[in-house]
């Protein structure tokens, strides 16, 4: 009964918000949110590459193994704040000027490994588009029974491994990184495919130079292993587990017929708010406070909490807000594997066919 309740009350929002321009819901958005401020720009950048350039001394020159893979540890977490600071460069957030965001962004997405341009085509026009319509947006697209049926054994162990805490770094480097960007070039004019490709070689050159430093100064294999792949590593399950949790959840659904789609639905309905502590949203630049991104991505991260303020105030029956536990991430796994786009019902995997 109350499992019919719950569809009923889904489908009368959804239907409220078809008839929702995203227009609107940007009205009731103060237009001062989207006010830049240069300290409040430069400040948290400069303080991502101190604390970024700290962990990574200690990476280099600690004389310990287990020293030098906290240095690492360390360093990632930096590479996903300093990534996140890129991606609202990349949004036009934070510079009116594109070259300024551009050059800004680059340097910051550069320790990642993550190539400014072709990041920010898929992000920008296909994510940020079409959010949660699986037909074009195709980050974290669960399966449908039918699809897990009949993929391979192979498929379905990664598809499997990907839906976890401790693989869902996978998808972001098979998915994103490695499919999205070091094999492909979407350039439509032969300026924009050469500048793609200066994008790669440029992040390639530096993927070369730090192996090269941390070789050199940081002990050999240990040095590459603590100060590149480990803040590699480490930043994909960051940013793997931020875009998970932004867009999945067992009462959000995905859709591949567009007449049920919206862009309101998409960016209120099917983004989350997940609050954490002070001191994680500092760091994390807001990203996390997801859904007056999605509503208006010109919003530079300091002002986000004023601005959900605002939307909440108007439209928080929409809105999916939680805090984060970790008994709650690992029930969003449990929960979210495969997706009937029918019913809009998330299942487990005994429900595809034999």
């Amino acid at each position: 009964m109350s499992a019919t309740i719950e569809e009923t009350t889904e489908s009368l929002q959804l239907a409220e918000l078809r008839k929702t321009s995203l227009r609107e819901v940007r009205a009731h958005i103060d237009p001062a949110c989207e006010q830049r401020s240069m300290p409040r720009t430069f400040g948290p950048l400069a303080l991502d590459f101190a604390l970024y350039a700290v962990c990574i001394t200690v990476a280099l020159s600690a004389d310990t193994l287990w020293l030098k893979l906290l240095g690492g540890l360390g360093a990632g977490c930096c590479v996903a704040f300093l990534f996140v600071w890129a991606h609202d460069a990349a949004h036009g957030a934070l510079f009116e000027n594109r070259r300024i965001a551009e050059l800004f962004g680059t340097l910051a997405m550069l320790p990642s490994l993550n190539m400014y341009r072709l990041w920010a085509f898929g992000h920008n026009r296909v994510h940020h588009g079409f959010t949660s319509l699986s037909t074009l947006d195709w980050i974290w697209r669960p399966w449908t029974p039918e699809e897990y049926a009949a993929a391979s054994p192979a498929r379905r162990r990664l598809y499997r491994i990907e839906r976890t805490p401790w693989g869902c770094a996978l998808h972001y480097l098979i998915h994103v990184w490695w499919t999205r960007m070091v094999r492909f070039n979407p350039g439509q004019t032969a300026d924009e495919r050469t500048r793609m490709r200066n994008n790669k070689l440029l992040t390639l050159v530096f993927a070369l130079a730090a192996s090269a430093l941390a070789w050199t100064y940081g002990g050999g294999i240990a040095g590459v292993l603590c100060a590149v792949i480990l803040p590699f590593i480490v930043f994909n399950y960051f940013i793997a587990l931020f875009i998970y949790l932004h867009h999945t959840h067992p009462d959000i659904p995905f859709f591949v017929q567009r007449e049920q789609w919206s862009p309101a639905i998409a960016q209120l309905y099917c983004s989350t708010v997940v609050r954490f502590s002070w001191l994680m949203e500092t760091l994390t630049h807001n990203i996390m406070i997801h859904v007056p991104h999605h509503v208006n991505p010109h919003i530079p991260y300091y002002r986000l909490p004023q601005a959900y303020a605002d939307l909440k105030a108007h439209y928080a029956r929409y809105i999916h807000e939680y805090r984060f536990t970790w008994n709650g991430l690992f029930d969003t796994f449990r929960r979210c594997k495969l997706f009937d786009y029918e019913q809009r019902r998330w299942s487990g995997y005994e429900t595809a066919p034999v």
